[in-house]
């Protein structure tokens, strides 16, 4: 279920010292990690894992996508959906490389590494940090009363770029009994996994506001959101340039790292 991919051999300086301003802008928000995982996959449980710790460490937003890649087998994924799936195939089309495969981890909307491998993720991290491929567009999703006010902020460096932003409805954490299958009889913690991922605007450069109503957000009870400001490729979904998470009830959750 598992399909090697070489890593990039650079120091995981990670969660260590000051971190380094992008080129463009003094902002450096916390990095995106998007994993694509089946319950259907006996090298999936690691990364699982891996993606919980992230996510309960906070300095990353880690997002789990649930795919429909092994159902055939007869190992359908409760929690899968075609959106993921299209997801997943969208990026292998924007990479040129057609690699779909579990456990797969996408950092910042610009590579891909085997999601079972750790120390390759947080090089992966680390290299991305070093050269500037952390989200550099400051993004804030705030409860004002009914209301989930969305704001990009403006940044230079973007002219004549198109982004679109992304609203993803996530659960927190979700305990699943598989029975059927390689992890038949394992009972596995999905952490931040996406039911939903809708555009809900264009970004350009400028800054944007947006309004959404919190009761609708919130219909599934224990839950959160995730914006992404994403750039549009030619070929696919391409780096993402900015990123903000929120839980229920909402607060002010984006972290911010500035020099």
């Amino acid at each position: 279920m598992l399909r090697h991919k070489a890593a990039l051999f650079v120091g995981c300086a990670l969660l260590a010292g000051s971190v380094t301003a992008h080129a463009e802008s003094a902002y450096v928000g916390r990095p995106v990690v998007e994993l694509f995982t089946s319950q259907g996959c006996s090298s999936c449980p690691p990364a699982d894992r891996l993606v919980g710790r992230l996510a309960e460490e906070g300095r990353v937003i880690a997002l789990t996508y649930p795919v429909t890649l092994w159902d055939y087998l007869g190992w359908t994924d409760t929690l899968a959906t075609r959106e993921n799936s299209e997801r997943q195939f969208a990026y292998s089309q924007a990479r040129g490389d057609g690699a779909i495969y579990t456990p797969q981890i996408v950092v910042n909307g610009r590579e891909d590494v085997v999601g079972n491998k750790e120390a390759d993720v947080l090089r992966e991290l680390d290299r991305q940090r070093a050269t500037g491929g952390f989200p550099s567009v400051e993004v804030d999703a705030v409860r004002q009363g009914g209301v989930l006010h969305v704001q990009v902020h403006a940044a230079g460096g973007y002219s004549g770029k198109q982004a679109t932003i992304w609203l993803g409805h996530v659960l927190r954490e979700v305990p699943v009994a598989i029975d059927r299958g390689e992890n038949s009889g394992r009972k596995i913690v999905y952490h931040n996994v996406v039911q939903s991922l809708r555009p809900i605007g264009m970004w350009s450069g400028k800054e944007v506001e947006i309004d959404l109503p919190v009761n609708e957000l919130a219909r599934d009870g224990e839950s959160a959101c995730v914006v992404l400001v994403q750039l549009d490729g030619k070929e696919g979904p391409g780096p993402i340039v900015g990123a903000a998470m929120a839980s229920w009830p909402l607060t002010r959750a984006n972290a911010l790292v500035r020099e």
